[in-house]
């Protein structure tokens, strides 16, 4: 290779393509979801209360999925221990944030 004409690797740029290419794998909403979801749920149910909404950086509509996958939850804990209830959350909130943004961003503006 010539003086002066390095690869992009060898000078730790990246071409415009390369950096689209790393920003075509970000998260979903699908995904970013099921996490803030799952974290929280798991908050809740060691806590035992729940907070707002808003505060915790959840729309309305993924609060609800957070108090359905906490219900359940805490039957299973219950039921079959904590183990159990840790597994259903992140099933839970995986299963209902993809059916959530199956068809893109839900309808009623970004607080539901």
């Amino acid at each position: 290779m010539a003086e002066g004409s390095a690869r992009s690797g060898d000078t730790g740029l990246r071409s415009p393509s390369a950096q689209a290419s790393a920003t075509a794998s970000a998260t979903s909403d699908a995904e970013l979801c099921a996490r803030i979801v799952a974290h929280w749920s798991h908050r809740v149910l060691d806590s035992g209360t729940y907070g707002d909404y808003q505060s915790m950086g959840l729309s309305n509509g993924q609060y609800e999925i957070l108090r359905q996958v906490v219900d359940a939850a805490r039957a299973a804990k219950r039921r079959q221990g904590a183990s159990a209830a840790d597994e259903l959350i992140d099933r839970q909130a995986r299963s209902a944030c993809a059916g959530r943004y199956r068809d893109g961003t839900p309808d009623g503006g970004p607080w539901r």
